[in-house]
């Protein structure tokens, strides 16, 4: 018989994939949407304390292996964000995420208690957004110092399991992963768009995007998640929860993230290749590998690649 149920953080999945951030999100509406499409949990787009605009159109374009876009964190606030998580956890029936941006380490912290009120189950760090700065000029994802102090700030201020999200756009993911595990985080989750990439519009002579330049997702950035994962893994010595993203489309994808050393996957960009359905048909896809090669559960296959 096939288990295809998962835990990251102590927080039970029914299956591993997770509607990734910045992907229907917005409401708890497209959240419950999301989860009776087949997603085993749901993260809400990243907020921030206060409302904050989205870059002027066209925000995001495909392009012939993935998706380039610049959105720029719009969202609300977290005042109105709240009655969509609590939405989302009375109408989703599976775990809910709240995704956290802030411009300061103490406003993380306040942006996790805050947000905590609305009973999530889990918090995810996103330290790595290209549109949010340190005070030092710098993504919080790309120095350990700071990414460890972040985490350190959002674990005082709430009792709610936190996912770090990391950035690809760094000399050493191990370094980072390292540093936020130590620091208490219970789940890391790797990784956010590749990046910046830009794409030029030949017969207007100029990018396409209107704030130029872009996070890359989808197909071509698989093999770069599945080798941060691995390394992760391999940096962490498999301690702690690791959510792979980054490009997951099919089954086989999500297989590879967990031979790599992930324990469930984040899809979003898949939405647009293969519909909302995409959750469950990734979900029989794995069911259908693991019959065929003889696996029990999710996590025999978790960091197997480690092991030959």
């Amino acid at each position: 018989m096939v288990d295809i149920s998962t835990s990251i953080g102590g927080i039970r999945l029914g299956n591993p994939t997770i509607l990734a951030s910045g992907f229907m999100g917005v409401t708890g509406a497209s959240m419950a949407y999301a989860a009776r499409s087949g997603a085993g949990a749901v993260t809400m787009k990243s907020l921030g304390l206060e409302p904050r605009k989205v870059h002027p159109c066209p925000v995001v374009l495909s392009f012939d292996k993935g998706l380039i876009n610049a959105v720029g964190l719009s969202g609300s606030g977290i005042e109105e964000s709240m009655a969509e998580i609590e939405f989302a956890k009375k109408h989703a029936g599976v775990p809910v995420i709240a995704s956290i941006f802030a411009g300061t380490k103490k406003e993380f912290g306040m942006t996790a208690k805050e947000v905590s009120k609305a009973k999530p189950d889990l918090i995810e760090v996103n330290i790595s957004c290209p549109n949010v700065h340190s005070e030092f000029g710098r993504p919080f994802g790309t120095d350990p110092k700071t990414a460890a102090e972040v985490t350190r700030e959002v674990k005082k201020n709430t009792k709610v399991p936190v996912i770090v999200k990391l950035t690809p756009n760094v000399v050493d993911i191990k370094e980072i992963a390292v540093a936020v595990a130590k620091a208490g985080a219970d789940v890391i989750n790797a990784i956010n768009t590749l990046g910046p990439g830009m794409i030029i519009n030949i017969t207007a002579k100029k990018p396409v995007l209107f704030n130029k330049r872009g996070g890359l997702s989808g197909p071509a950035v698989r093999p770069i998640a599945v080798r941060c994962i691995y390394d992760i893994y391999e940096a962490t010595k498999g301690k702690i929860p690791l959510i792979g993203t980054g490009g997951v489309t099919y089954g086989n994808d999500a297989v590879e993230m967990f031979m790599a050393g992930a324990s469930a996957v984040g899809i979003g960009s898949a939405i647009h290749y293969r519909d909302i359905g995409v959750f469950r048909k990734v979900s029989l896809e794995i069911t259908n590998f693991m019959k065929a090669n003889r696996y029990s559960s999710i996590k025999e296959m978790v960091g197997v690649a480690h092991e030959n």
